[in-house]
């Protein structure tokens, strides 16, 4: 695996329900390396830190594999990389093997696998399209977030190494799965409970 592009944003104002808000999720490639820290990617946007940045969710990584499936159901829209909102565009990432959990090298950071992205309006929004979002959660390759474990640069061409594989962990996949779920996987549900990977309030939905 290694990084395709790097891509941060400015902050875009959008309308949703007669109402001006403030996104990150407008991100586009940048030429020079980006630099990964403990809350999240230095001068990148974060609008809604209740629900993007900070410890749990410092980066977000997504399959530049996956693009040609989605360039398929929206050929319209204008493609670049950067387009789901995510900082890191990987090649080979691959979330039915990816563990929530692992530890990998990327450039100079040592970052975990914490939780995978689930879609919210503003992905519609820049979609053109809510439905996206259901298509989103039933492709079932979200791609995901991870914890900056030791700060440093990243950037085009980096490779993303394995260095740590988590034990009695689900894949990105799995818990993805799990998460929406109607009837939940009791041996999945149990795994995830369990993970320390995952931020409590996380698990402690799960419960719910």
């Amino acid at each position: 695996m290694y990084i395709v592009s790097t891509n941060i944003a400015k902050p875009t104002t959008i309308i949703w329900n007669n109402k001006a808000i403030t996104t990150g999720i407008y991100k586009i490639p940048v030429s020079h390396p980006i630099f990964l820290d403990g809350q999240g990617v230095k001068d990148d946007e974060v609008s809604d830190r209740k629900v993007h940045g900070g410890h749990y969710k410092a980066c977000y990584l997504f399959s530049v594999d996956h693009y040609p499936y989605w360039k398929r159901l929206y050929p319209n829209l204008k493609w670049d990389y950067g387009m789901f909102g995510e900082n890191l565009t990987i090649s080979g990432l691959d979330e039915s093997k990816i563990l929530v959990g692992d530890i990998f090298k990327i450039g100079e950071a040592l970052v975990q696998v914490t939780q995978p992205r689930e879609p919210c309006y503003k992905f519609g929004i820049k979609f053109g399209n809510q439905s996206v979002l259901k298509q989103f959660i039933d492709h079932a390759r979200p791609g995901f977030y991870v914890r900056v474990l030791k700060s440093g640069f990243v950037k085009v061409k980096d490779k993303m190494t394995l260095i740590e594989q988590a034990k009695n962990s689900l894949t990105v996949q799995d818990f993805y799965k799990l998460v929406f779920a109607k009837d939940k996987n009791q041996e999945h549900l149990k795994l995830a409970l369990n993970l320390e990977a995952l931020p409590l309030p996380k698990r402690e939905k799960l419960r719910t």
